[in-house]
């Protein structure tokens, strides 16, 4: 008896603190969305997270007067061209580092892996400069290449961790079939390293989608401009209607938020995938 009272109180302990974690990460996020909902006059004065009165023009007035249904698009633009570009690169310098034999493999292969101890800040002014002599500073394209090199070493390194555990016989299999590298690569290697592209999509999308410093790097025109850096443009020019504000910040925030619920089990598939194939 004494040991379940010792047990019920340690899981009622557990949960106390799991949910007071929980209520802590979620009450910012319902101010965010019932101050949106608030006119200028009520969002300070009424205290109360969803008013009895939701003001939902102001989510119109963001995507419309605020620009924010051209952030978005960019937005949405750049994340699948540069999850695209990541995962098809990734995938063939993965194969090639896990089941090809070349000579400078290995010092190639640790070359990605030093890059990612590069903080993104420190290759501002050589990327500038290159950018600049490609004629590509203020471009989608330009934007677009960046992104997906700054995501190549983590996707390479975890794909390349689940390549090298992919049975032999399979590969083998597919040779004899008449397979040519590239057909082994799409045929065999692609399929079976689906938790693995799950995470490189789900984490690159992330990546992406929140990506700050660099577009100010790149962009100066308005209309290219991805969601992080349109926020900042619209909170400089709105910092004083707040609903407006909150109703942008709601819009930039949800699309992730809603990502990351839909496809967190894929997450935790595909991190621990790689542990198991044999």
């Amino acid at each position: 008896m004494r040991y379940k009272i010792e047990d019920f109180l340690k899981n009622a302990s557990v949960h106390i603190l799991l949910i007071t974690v929980a209520v802590t990460c979620i009450f910012p996020l319902l101010w965010m969305i019932g101050s949106a909902l608030k006119t200028q006059q009520t969002v300070f004065s009424d205290m109360s997270i969803i008013p009895r009165h939701p003001v939902w023009s102001n989510f119109y007035h963001a995507w419309t007067k605020g620009g924010f249904g051209m952030y978005f698009f960019n937005s949405v633009i750049y994340t699948v061209t540069v999850v695209f570009g990541i995962v098809i690169v990734s995938s063939l310098a993965a194969f090639a580092f896990s089941r090809l034999k070349f000579p400078g493999k290995n010092v190639l292969f640790y070359m990605f892996l030093a890059a990612m101890m590069i903080p993104l800040p420190g290759s501002f002014v050589p990327l500038y400069v290159l950018m600049t002599k490609l004629h590509l500073v203020n471009t989608r394209i330009g934007y677009i290449l960046c992104m997906i090199n700054t995501g190549l070493s983590f996707s390479i390194y975890i794909l390349k961790t689940f390549f090298d555990k992919m049975p032999p016989a399979l590969e083998d299999a597919a040779r004899i079939d008449g397979c040519s590298k590239l057909g082994i690569w799409w045929n065999v290697a692609l399929p079976l390293a689906r938790p693995a592209i799950a995470v490189i999509i789900i984490f690159n999308s992330l990546n992406v989608w929140n990506e700050y410093i660099l577009a100010t790097l790149i962009f100066s025109s308005k209309s290219l401009m991805p969601l992080q850096r349109g926020l900042m443009i619209f909170q400089g020019t709105h910092i004083t209607e707040y609903p407006l504000l909150m109703a942008g910040i709601t819009i930039t925030v949800f699309p992730i938020i809603l990502v990351y619920f839909l496809m967190q089990k894929h997450i935790i598939k595909g991190i621990t995938a790689g542990a198991i194939v044999e």
